[in-house]
């Protein structure tokens, strides 16, 4: 079996990232990955859906629950281009996530700006990874709407 690393999963979790932005939703994207396989793929779709819910961590969580028929993903690592907010990081915490890797942080809405963990204890967090590539497509989709 060929091992796949951080950086080739945060690529696919851009290019979810991608669509999202074509499609005028905030651009993120998230994959989720279990034995070095990707189950689970979803980007933003709140204002497709006309779901406030409708983040592509939540969309993420619940195609990998349904993928192993399980609601644990102690053996998973999800892969999201923007910091989780507060909503997304307690879905996490219920699935128990096994690991979560970042890549812009968000100071506004992140889970990491508030006093408490949100995240399960065993959840192994990673941050920045394509940080630079992703918060280049935010900034791009919200000037793009100021304009």
């Amino acid at each position: 079996m060929e091992l796949y690393t951080d950086a080739y999963f945060m690529n696919e979790a851009m290019k979810l990232a991608q669509i999202a932005f074509e499609d005028g939703e905030i651009p993120v994207g998230a994959i989720i990955v279990c034995r070095n396989k990707i189950i689970a793929k979803a980007y933003n779709q709140t204002e497709k859906l006309t779901d406030v819910t409708a983040h592509a961590e939540i969309l993420a969580i619940t195609s990998a629950a349904n993928a192993l028929g399980a609601k644990y993903l102690t053996e998973c690592q999800m892969y999201v281009t923007l910091e989780p907010c507060a909503m997304c990081a307690g879905a996490s915490f219920w699935a128990q996530l096994g690991e979560i890797h970042y890549g812009a942080s968000d100071p506004k809405r992140g889970f990491s700006r508030l006093t408490e963990n949100l995240l399960h204890p065993k959840t192994k967090v990673t941050s920045g990874l394509m940080a630079e590539e992703s918060k280049a497509l935010l900034d791009k989709f919200f000037k793009k709407l100021r304009n």
